[in-house]
């Protein structure tokens, strides 16, 4: 079934943080994407800095502002600390698309527009999600250049020595709100992109013995486009998503699922190339033995490396999630494979991997 905006896939996200120079580098290294393009004082652009990291269909934008001048990055980024500013969606014609949403309730940022230089042009709009995140429309199929215009290959090639981390494409991403929040925000992109909520959480689906979730998942009703969506629920103690709306100073990205065809050797990758990931207990694996699932995967190899694994009908997934990146304890990565034709979000992990959120909450005070 095609989607009525014409969305063909994730584009790419776009962060806004402190130092765009230390976070590239560090995505760079850690995630093995590459540094291909830059923008900034070098390029003619005196109020930001912007480096555009890719590999496979995975595309990052980071950026600063070199000087406090620039309030509309500056400002998110002392409010809200590091963290995601708007993510793209690539679209057959992003005036349709953002007519289509205009129309249906979106709330605009900025009107669909042409950035030109010798080498063609990019089309992009944008409309308000959550606080003050965006999602853009963007069309790059008339642009012969690097990225978008502004863009040149990067200044200096480093020698940044690093495992291939295998890491694919955008599986989700995932939206943390306030309380009575979350069927708003569903709504509100069901009705302006055409979703359609695929899953619901409701109360006692998503806990531990101290603190709880609710979730919905909104997708394109071709699949195409996964959006969680998560608000705290009554509980003993500080969920998750109180503590991220807490830190965040608002609503926003919580984190972002990255697929890939093989995760065990990503994941092994990826713990060379310096991340941290939660923890769950070996009890996890035992209880995964005791009930005889039937995957591919070595189980050994799955609890030496603490991946989760969730089997659903014929189907599996293979999940972990990072530990926060930035100094706030907010944003995160998920790594993701489905197989079989897995298409849930991990429902029999939740309480193991809340669990050792709450661990590292309770290591930070916060819980």
């Amino acid at each position: 079934m095609a989607n009525t905006l014409g969305i063909r896939r994730f584009d790419y996200v776009e962060f806004y943080v402190g130092s765009a120079k230390m976070v590239a580098y560090w995505f760079a290294k850690s995630l093995g994407l590459k540094i291909t393009g830059y923008m900034g004082p070098e390029t003619g652009v005196k109020d930001k800095v912007s480096y555009y990291l890719c590999k496979n269909k995975l595309q990052f934008v980071v950026t600063g502002a070199p000087c406090p001048e620039n309030s509309q990055i500056w400002h998110p980024i002392t409010h809200h600390g590091d963290g995601v500013k708007r993510f793209a969606l690539n679209v057959d014609s992003v005036e349709h698309a953002f007519s289509y949403a205009l129309k249906n309730g979106a709330i605009p940022i900025h009107k669909p527009h042409r950035l030109k230089d010798e080498k063609g042009f990019v089309e992009e709009a944008t409309i308000k999600v959550y606080d003050d995140a965006e999602i853009c429309f963007t069309n790059r199929s008339e642009y012969k250049g690097l990225f978008k215009p502004g863009y040149e290959p990067p200044l200096d090639t480093m020698d940044l020595r690093c495992q291939d981390t295998g890491l694919l494409a955008i599986d989700h991403i995932v939206g943390n709100v306030r309380q009575n929040e979350m069927d708003h925000w569903a709504n509100y992109l069901n009705k302006a992109m055409d979703f359609e909520t695929f899953v619901d959480f409701g109360p006692g689906d998503i806990s531990t013995q101290y603190s709880a979730l609710l979730s919905k998942v909104v997708r394109s009703k071709d699949n195409v486009i996964k959006l969680p969506i998560n608000e705290p629920y009554l509980g003993l103690k500080m969920s998750q998503i109180e503590e991220y709306i807490q830190e965040y100073r608002g609503t926003g990205i919580q984190h972002i699922a990255i697929s890939t065809p093989d995760i065990i050797s990503s994941i092994q990758a990826l713990r060379a190339n310096g991340i941290d990931f939660l923890e769950v207990p070996d009890t996890y694996y035992d209880e995964l033995r005791h009930r005889k699932i039937q995957i591919s995967e070595n189980l050994d190899d799955l609890q030496k490396l603490k991946i989760l694994c969730d089997v659903e009908g014929q189907g599996y997934l293979l999940q972990i999630f990072t530990k926060p990146i930035g100094d706030r304890p907010t944003f995160f990565f998920e790594i993701i494979q489905r197989q079989k034709g897995a298409q849930g979000f991990g429902q029999g992990n939740f309480k193991a991997l809340f669990e050792a959120i709450e661990h590292d909450q309770k290591r930070r005070g916060n819980w």
